[in-house]
Protein backbone atom coordinates (compact mmCIF):
# COMPACT_ATOMS: atom_id res chain seq x y z
CA UNK A 1 0.00 0.00 0.00
CA UNK A 2 1.52 3.26 -1.17
CA UNK A 3 1.38 6.43 0.90
CA UNK A 4 1.39 10.00 -0.32
CA UNK A 5 2.80 12.53 2.14
CA UNK A 6 2.89 16.33 2.05
CA UNK A 7 2.61 19.28 4.41
CA UNK A 8 1.25 22.81 4.65
CA UNK A 9 1.38 25.56 7.26
CA UNK A 10 -0.98 27.98 8.97
CA UNK A 11 -0.67 30.95 11.33
CA UNK A 12 -3.15 30.98 14.24
CA UNK A 13 -4.11 34.14 16.14
CA UNK A 14 -4.71 34.22 19.90
CA UNK A 15 -7.93 35.75 21.17
CA UNK A 16 -5.90 37.32 23.99
CA UNK A 17 -2.10 37.56 24.31
CA UNK A 18 -0.81 34.40 26.02
CA UNK A 19 1.74 35.50 28.61
CA UNK A 20 4.46 33.22 29.99
CA UNK A 21 7.71 33.92 31.81
CA UNK A 22 9.45 33.61 28.43
CA UNK A 23 7.35 36.27 26.74
CA UNK A 24 3.95 36.81 25.19
CA UNK A 25 2.47 34.89 22.27
CA UNK A 26 0.04 36.67 19.94
CA UNK A 27 0.30 34.26 16.98
CA UNK A 28 1.32 30.65 16.58
CA UNK A 29 2.79 29.12 13.42
CA UNK A 30 1.92 25.45 12.93
CA UNK A 31 2.59 22.92 10.19
CA UNK A 32 0.23 20.12 9.18
CA UNK A 33 1.32 16.85 7.62
CA UNK A 34 -1.08 15.12 5.22
CA UNK A 35 -0.87 11.35 4.71
CA UNK A 36 -3.02 9.59 2.11
CA UNK A 37 -3.47 5.88 1.45
CA UNK A 38 -6.03 4.45 -0.96
CA UNK A 39 -8.06 7.65 -0.82
CA UNK A 40 -8.11 7.87 2.99
CA UNK A 41 -6.52 11.01 4.40
CA UNK A 42 -4.96 11.64 7.79
CA UNK A 43 -3.89 15.07 9.07
CA UNK A 44 -1.45 15.62 11.92
CA UNK A 45 -0.21 18.84 13.49
CA UNK A 46 3.50 19.60 13.82
CA UNK A 47 3.56 22.44 16.33
CA UNK A 48 6.92 23.63 17.67
CA UNK A 49 7.07 26.52 20.15
CA UNK A 50 9.72 29.22 19.60
CA UNK A 51 12.42 29.43 22.28
CA UNK A 52 11.08 26.27 23.93
CA UNK A 53 10.80 23.20 21.70
CA UNK A 54 14.00 21.28 21.02
CA UNK A 55 12.99 21.28 17.34
CA UNK A 56 12.04 24.97 17.09
CA UNK A 57 14.08 25.60 13.94
CA UNK A 58 13.94 28.45 11.41
CA UNK A 59 11.11 27.75 8.95
CA UNK A 60 13.39 26.72 6.07
CA UNK A 61 15.23 24.16 8.21
CA UNK A 62 12.04 22.85 9.84
CA UNK A 63 10.46 22.40 6.40
CA UNK A 64 13.58 20.57 5.23
CA UNK A 65 13.30 18.01 8.05
CA UNK A 66 9.55 17.70 7.53
CA UNK A 67 10.12 17.16 3.81
CA UNK A 68 12.65 14.39 4.50
CA UNK A 69 10.18 12.72 6.86
CA UNK A 70 7.45 12.85 4.20
CA UNK A 71 9.85 11.35 1.65
CA UNK A 72 10.64 8.51 4.06
CA UNK A 73 6.92 7.83 4.52
CA UNK A 74 6.44 7.54 0.76
CA UNK A 75 9.48 5.32 0.29
CA UNK A 76 9.27 3.08 3.36
CA UNK A 77 5.56 3.24 4.23
CA UNK A 78 6.12 4.08 7.88
CA UNK A 79 7.39 6.62 10.41
CA UNK A 80 11.17 7.16 10.79
CA UNK A 81 11.07 7.00 14.60
CA UNK A 82 14.80 7.07 15.26
CA UNK A 83 15.37 9.88 12.77
CA UNK A 84 12.68 11.92 14.53
CA UNK A 85 13.65 11.38 18.18
CA UNK A 86 15.07 14.89 18.16
CA UNK A 87 12.01 16.31 16.37
CA UNK A 88 9.09 15.50 18.70
CA UNK A 89 6.61 17.89 17.08
CA UNK A 90 7.13 16.29 13.66
CA UNK A 91 6.93 12.79 15.14
CA UNK A 92 3.67 13.67 16.87
CA UNK A 93 2.19 15.03 13.65
CA UNK A 94 3.08 11.88 11.72
CA UNK A 95 1.77 9.62 14.48
CA UNK A 96 -1.53 11.50 14.41
CA UNK A 97 -1.84 11.34 10.62
CA UNK A 98 -1.11 7.61 10.50
CA UNK A 99 -3.62 6.91 13.26
CA UNK A 100 -6.29 8.82 11.35
CA UNK A 101 -5.56 6.85 8.19
CA UNK A 102 -5.81 3.61 10.18
CA UNK A 103 -9.12 4.90 11.59
CA UNK A 104 -10.40 5.28 7.99
CA UNK A 105 -10.25 9.06 8.19
CA UNK A 106 -12.04 9.44 11.52
CA UNK A 107 -10.73 11.87 14.14
CA UNK A 108 -11.49 9.15 16.73
CA UNK A 109 -7.91 7.87 16.77
CA UNK A 110 -8.40 5.14 19.40
CA UNK A 111 -11.42 3.09 20.42
CA UNK A 112 -12.17 4.44 23.90
CA UNK A 113 -15.21 5.66 25.86
CA UNK A 114 -13.98 9.19 25.10
CA UNK A 115 -13.81 8.62 21.33
CA UNK A 116 -17.26 7.02 21.42
CA UNK A 117 -18.68 10.09 23.17
CA UNK A 118 -19.52 8.09 26.31
CA UNK A 119 -17.13 9.82 28.73
CA UNK A 120 -15.51 13.23 29.03
CA UNK A 121 -12.01 13.94 30.30
CA UNK A 122 -11.81 16.13 33.40
CA UNK A 123 -9.51 19.08 32.69
CA UNK A 124 -8.05 22.04 34.54
CA UNK A 125 -8.82 25.63 33.65
CA UNK A 126 -5.82 27.71 32.61
CA UNK A 127 -5.28 31.28 33.83
CA UNK A 128 -2.59 33.08 31.85
CA UNK A 129 -0.19 35.59 33.33
CA UNK A 130 -1.45 39.13 33.56
CA UNK A 131 -2.18 41.86 36.06
CA UNK A 132 -3.73 41.07 39.45
CA UNK A 133 -7.13 42.15 38.21
CA UNK A 134 -6.88 40.25 34.90
CA UNK A 135 -5.85 37.00 36.56
CA UNK A 136 -8.55 37.15 39.22
CA UNK A 137 -11.17 37.94 36.59
CA UNK A 138 -10.03 35.00 34.49
CA UNK A 139 -10.13 32.74 37.53
CA UNK A 140 -13.70 33.80 38.30
CA UNK A 141 -14.65 33.05 34.68
CA UNK A 142 -13.21 29.54 35.00
CA UNK A 143 -15.13 28.90 38.21
CA UNK A 144 -18.34 30.20 36.71
CA UNK A 145 -17.79 27.84 33.77
CA UNK A 146 -17.64 24.90 36.17
CA UNK A 147 -13.93 24.24 36.63
CA UNK A 148 -12.81 22.84 39.98
CA UNK A 149 -9.09 22.69 39.17
CA UNK A 150 -7.29 25.79 37.90
CA UNK A 151 -3.67 26.28 36.88
CA UNK A 152 -2.15 29.74 37.34
CA UNK A 153 0.80 30.87 35.24
CA UNK A 154 3.09 32.80 37.59
CA UNK A 155 6.43 34.54 37.26
CA UNK A 156 5.54 37.52 35.08
CA UNK A 157 4.33 40.16 37.54
CA UNK A 158 5.84 41.17 40.87
CA UNK A 159 6.19 38.18 43.22
CA UNK A 160 4.45 39.96 46.10
CA UNK A 161 1.53 40.83 43.85
CA UNK A 162 1.28 37.20 42.77
CA UNK A 163 1.22 36.11 46.40
CA UNK A 164 -1.44 38.73 47.10
CA UNK A 165 -3.47 37.16 44.31
CA UNK A 166 -3.10 33.65 45.73
CA UNK A 167 -4.02 34.87 49.22
CA UNK A 168 -7.02 36.66 47.75
CA UNK A 169 -8.08 33.50 45.89
CA UNK A 170 -7.83 31.34 48.97
CA UNK A 171 -9.71 33.92 51.05
CA UNK A 172 -12.63 33.54 48.64
CA UNK A 173 -12.23 29.93 47.46
CA UNK A 174 -11.01 27.26 49.90
CA UNK A 175 -9.36 24.01 48.86
CA UNK A 176 -12.72 22.25 48.98
CA UNK A 177 -13.98 24.59 46.24
CA UNK A 178 -10.96 24.71 43.96
CA UNK A 179 -7.70 22.84 43.42
CA UNK A 180 -4.89 25.27 42.57
CA UNK A 181 -1.88 24.37 40.48
CA UNK A 182 0.83 26.87 39.64
CA UNK A 183 3.29 26.91 36.75
CA UNK A 184 6.42 29.01 37.20
CA UNK A 185 7.93 28.19 33.78
CA UNK A 186 11.37 28.35 35.40
CA UNK A 187 10.90 31.87 36.78
CA UNK A 188 12.41 31.17 40.24
CA UNK A 189 16.11 30.86 41.02
CA UNK A 190 17.84 28.11 43.03
CA UNK A 191 18.45 30.73 45.74
CA UNK A 192 14.82 31.83 46.21
CA UNK A 193 12.80 28.82 45.01
CA UNK A 194 12.57 26.92 48.30
CA UNK A 195 11.46 29.96 50.29
CA UNK A 196 8.81 30.77 47.71
CA UNK A 197 7.52 27.21 47.58
CA UNK A 198 7.30 27.06 51.36
CA UNK A 199 5.16 30.19 51.22
CA UNK A 200 2.98 28.78 48.43
CA UNK A 201 2.47 25.54 50.36
CA UNK A 202 0.57 27.48 53.06
CA UNK A 203 -2.25 28.03 50.57
CA UNK A 204 -3.03 24.41 49.71
CA UNK A 205 -1.36 24.40 46.29
CA UNK A 206 -1.57 21.02 44.57
CA UNK A 207 1.81 21.30 42.81
CA UNK A 208 4.20 23.65 41.06
CA UNK A 209 5.50 23.09 37.54
CA UNK A 210 9.12 23.79 36.72
CA UNK A 211 10.07 26.19 39.56
CA UNK A 212 13.60 26.84 38.20
CA UNK A 213 15.03 26.80 34.70
CA UNK A 214 15.94 23.46 33.20
CA UNK A 215 19.40 21.87 33.04
CA UNK A 216 20.00 22.36 36.78
CA UNK A 217 19.49 18.74 37.81
CA UNK A 218 21.38 18.93 41.09
CA UNK A 219 19.45 21.98 42.26
CA UNK A 220 16.14 20.57 41.06
CA UNK A 221 16.86 17.32 42.89
CA UNK A 222 17.50 19.26 46.10
CA UNK A 223 14.24 21.16 45.70
CA UNK A 224 12.29 17.96 45.07
CA UNK A 225 13.71 16.55 48.33
CA UNK A 226 13.20 19.64 50.47
CA UNK A 227 10.11 21.38 49.14
CA UNK A 228 6.82 20.91 51.03
CA UNK A 229 5.14 21.53 47.67
CA UNK A 230 5.10 18.69 45.09
CA UNK A 231 7.15 19.54 42.01
CA UNK A 232 6.19 18.65 38.45
CA UNK A 233 8.79 18.63 35.69
CA UNK A 234 7.80 20.09 32.33
CA UNK A 235 10.46 22.05 30.42
CA UNK A 236 13.08 19.85 32.13
CA UNK A 237 12.00 16.96 29.89
CA UNK A 238 12.48 18.85 26.63
CA UNK A 239 15.35 17.49 24.57
CA UNK A 240 15.74 14.42 26.77
CA UNK A 241 14.77 12.01 24.02
CA UNK A 242 16.82 8.84 24.55
CA UNK A 243 15.58 6.20 27.02
CA UNK A 244 18.90 6.10 28.90
CA UNK A 245 18.81 9.88 29.41
CA UNK A 246 15.21 9.72 30.59
CA UNK A 247 16.13 7.12 33.19
CA UNK A 248 19.12 9.17 34.32
CA UNK A 249 17.01 12.32 34.69
CA UNK A 250 14.30 10.62 36.72
CA UNK A 251 16.78 8.81 38.96
CA UNK A 252 18.78 12.00 39.55
CA UNK A 253 15.95 14.46 40.15
CA UNK A 254 13.22 12.13 41.50
CA UNK A 255 10.29 14.55 41.00
CA UNK A 256 6.77 14.01 42.30
CA UNK A 257 5.09 14.52 38.89
CA UNK A 258 5.77 14.78 35.16
CA UNK A 259 3.67 17.02 32.90
CA UNK A 260 3.77 15.50 29.43
CA UNK A 261 3.17 17.24 26.11
CA UNK A 262 3.50 14.97 23.07
CA UNK A 263 4.59 17.89 20.82
CA UNK A 264 7.47 18.63 23.19
CA UNK A 265 8.29 15.33 24.87
CA UNK A 266 8.76 12.78 22.13
CA UNK A 267 5.39 12.40 20.48
CA UNK A 268 3.05 9.67 21.66
CA UNK A 269 5.87 7.13 21.56
CA UNK A 270 8.15 9.24 23.76
CA UNK A 271 5.36 10.03 26.22
CA UNK A 272 4.58 6.33 26.58
CA UNK A 273 8.25 5.83 27.51
CA UNK A 274 8.08 8.63 30.11
CA UNK A 275 4.84 7.25 31.60
CA UNK A 276 6.22 3.72 31.87
CA UNK A 277 9.43 4.88 33.55
CA UNK A 278 7.51 7.19 35.89
CA UNK A 279 5.17 4.40 36.99
CA UNK A 280 8.14 2.18 37.78
CA UNK A 281 9.41 4.90 40.14
CA UNK A 282 6.10 5.92 41.73
CA UNK A 283 6.05 9.28 39.91
CA UNK A 284 2.66 10.68 38.90
CA UNK A 285 1.95 11.99 35.41
CA UNK A 286 -0.65 13.98 33.55
CA UNK A 287 -0.91 15.10 29.94
CA UNK A 288 -1.40 18.58 28.54
CA UNK A 289 -1.61 20.19 25.15
CA UNK A 290 1.02 22.68 24.00
CA UNK A 291 -0.87 25.50 22.27
CA UNK A 292 -1.77 23.32 19.30
CA UNK A 293 -4.83 24.03 17.19
CA UNK A 294 -7.81 21.72 17.63
CA UNK A 295 -6.14 19.19 15.32
CA UNK A 296 -3.31 18.65 17.80
CA UNK A 297 -5.58 19.07 20.82
CA UNK A 298 -7.85 16.29 19.60
CA UNK A 299 -4.86 13.98 19.10
CA UNK A 300 -3.56 14.75 22.60
CA UNK A 301 -7.00 14.11 24.11
CA UNK A 302 -7.47 10.87 22.17
CA UNK A 303 -4.03 9.73 23.33
CA UNK A 304 -4.76 10.74 26.93
CA UNK A 305 -7.98 8.70 26.96
CA UNK A 306 -6.17 5.68 25.53
CA UNK A 307 -3.30 5.85 28.03
CA UNK A 308 -5.22 6.59 31.24
CA UNK A 309 -8.58 4.99 30.52
CA UNK A 310 -12.05 6.51 31.02
CA UNK A 311 -11.30 8.01 34.44
CA UNK A 312 -7.82 9.59 34.75
CA UNK A 313 -6.76 9.97 38.38
CA UNK A 314 -6.35 13.76 38.09
CA UNK A 315 -7.47 16.63 35.82
CA UNK A 316 -5.58 16.87 32.54
CA UNK A 317 -4.38 20.03 30.78
CA UNK A 318 -6.57 19.98 27.69
CA UNK A 319 -8.37 23.31 27.89
CA UNK A 320 -6.58 25.15 25.08
CA UNK A 321 -9.17 24.60 22.36
CA UNK A 322 -10.67 28.09 22.67
CA UNK A 323 -7.45 30.09 22.47
CA UNK A 324 -7.59 31.11 18.82
CA UNK A 325 -9.86 33.33 16.74
CA UNK A 326 -9.24 31.15 13.67
CA UNK A 327 -9.01 27.64 15.09
CA UNK A 328 -9.67 24.54 12.99
CA UNK A 329 -13.06 22.90 13.53
CA UNK A 330 -12.97 19.56 15.34
CA UNK A 331 -15.75 17.66 17.16
CA UNK A 332 -14.57 18.79 20.60
CA UNK A 333 -16.61 20.56 23.25
CA UNK A 334 -15.94 21.69 26.81
CA UNK A 335 -18.89 21.21 29.14
CA UNK A 336 -18.25 22.31 32.69
CA UNK A 337 -14.81 20.94 33.57
CA UNK A 338 -14.80 18.11 31.02
CA UNK A 339 -13.62 17.88 27.43
CA UNK A 340 -15.94 15.80 25.25
CA UNK A 341 -15.54 14.29 21.80
CA UNK A 342 -18.76 14.58 19.82
CA UNK A 343 -18.72 11.15 18.21
CA UNK A 344 -21.76 11.66 15.99
CA UNK A 345 -20.77 15.06 14.57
Amino acid sequence: MRYKASFFDRVLHFKEPAGTSRGVYVTHHSYYVRIEREGVVGIGECSALPDLSCDALPPNRYEEVLGRACAFVEQAGGIPYEMLRGYPSILFGLETAFLQVDAKGSAALFDTPFSRGEAGITINGLVWMGSFEEMFRRLQEKLEAGFRCVKLKIGAIDWEREMDLIRHIRAHFPKSDIELRVDANGAFTPANALERMELLARYDIHSIEQPIRRHQWREMSRLCRESPLPIALDEELIGVNRPDMKQRLLDTVNPQFLVLKPSLHGGMTGCREWIGMARERGIGTWITSALESNVGLNAVAQFCAEVYGPQPSMPQGLGTGMLYTDNIDMPLQIRGDKLWYLANS
